[in-house]
């Protein structure tokens, strides 16, 4: 049986911009499929203009009612997973909040106000892992066409359900 929860670590960058509001910018890097024993929030290289951070680890959790968003999400050619994180109380320093392979929640967040959010590459051990889910959870839904129940049609035209109008026509 597929696992549904697999920890992955994960790196950002913390890169200096020219801006008058902010002097830097946090994004995400990759994810590592192999959780390394790093403290979080180790400094992994540093350069003039940008700093590469070991954010520590996180829990991609796989739902069968989501199975559709990763099957479509490995079919676009290009895997993602989403990264968020959040400013704590304020601050400067930044919590780990969510990292998901469900595009539908990748949008989501980026919607929710979350302070970093942005995407990776899916690395090959995790597309794996999320499309063996797949193919073990996922069930083809129908769609199925909902008629109209015609004597509620009629009531909100104003007709009566005996077929004669209200209004005399």
């Amino acid at each position: 049986m597929t696992e549904t929860s697999r920890e992955v670590g994960v790196v950002l960058r913390r890169r200096v911009i020219d801006n008058p509001w902010i002097d830097h910018m946090w994004s995400p890097v990759t994810v590592l499929d192999d959780v390394p024993a790093t403290a979080p929030w180790t400094v992994l290289s540093q350069d003039a203009d940008a700093t590469l951070y070991y954010a520590g680890r996180a829990t991609i959790d796989l739902f069968s009612a989501d199975t559709a968003n990763y099957r479509d999400n490995l079919a676009d050619g290009t895997p993602l997973i989403w990264v968020a994180l959040r400013r704590q109380d304020g601050g400067a320093e930044l919590e780990l909040t969510k990292v998901t392979a469900d595009p539908t929640e990748g949008e989501a967040m980026f919607e929710s106000g979350t302070d970093v959010i942005g995407t990776v590459p899916m690395p090959p051990d995790i597309a794996s892992w999320v499309a063996a889910f797949v193919d073990e959870f996922h069930v083809e839904q129908v769609f199925h066409k909902r008629k109209r129940d015609r004597a509620n049609v009629d009531r909100r035209r104003g007709d009566d359900p005996s077929g004669s109008r209200k209004d005399g026509a």
